[in-house]
């Protein structure tokens, strides 16, 4: 459980820079350079990453049961699936979609963790998917109080939320019925 907890300090940590110092974040971008910075960034996130997946598969070998979430709560779960791939893809091909929620991505990460949440009780699962979940919201809340960054995405055009949601739905079938068993040796149906 500690590898776990450690990818997710680095991964969430890097990526919650500026929840916890915008400033300092700022700084360290100005003194480094912006392809220097970004380029530390990554493979803080990267390795972070990395242990991420190895501690959960670690912990998943020694399982500890908090809870056991009734059946039902798995179609809930792959219902609040169903729209995080479009919204990840409205993040980057901006239309109505993007003017309408305003960070689709945060949301894509709170549905994601909330689904998963809700289908799995083990204290892995808890872990992972908890601190996701409170990551993005502890990112959303602070996106009030600090200046938006511009994030590199496709022009702004009405095709985008049609990209969007034919994309994300393409992805969301293909991770159901065969991506999410493959990658993570678990079928959600």
């Amino acid at each position: 459980m500690i590898i776990l907890i450690v990818g997710l300090i680095l991964f969430l940590g890097v990526h919650s820079l500026s929840i916890i110092n915008d400033p300092l974040r700022n700084r360290l971008r100005a003194s480094l350079g912006e392809g220097k910075f970004k380029g530390l960034y990554s493979l803080v996130s990267l390795a972070g990453l990395v242990v991420i997946v190895w501690g959960y598969g670690i912990a998943r070998m020694d399982p500890t049961v908090i809870y056991m979430p009734p059946g039902w709560l798995k179609h809930v779960s792959l219902l609040l699936l169903v729209p995080v791939f479009p919204l990840l893809f409205a993040t980057y091909f901006p239309g109505k979609i993007k003017a309408k929620i305003g960070h689709p991505m945060l949301t894509a990460v709170k549905l994601w963790a909330l689904a998963h949440l809700l289908a799995n009780g083990m204290l892995h699962d808890l872990l992972l998917f908890g601190s996701f979940l409170a990551w993005a919201v502890a990112d959303r809340i602070s996106m009030k109080r600090r200046t938006p960054r511009p994030i590199p995405t496709m022009p702004a055009r009405k095709m985008n939320d049609v990209i969007a949601i034919v994309g994300g739905l393409a992805v969301y079938v293909i991770m159901v019925l065969w991506a999410h068993r493959w990658l993570f040796g678990v079928s959600p149906v």
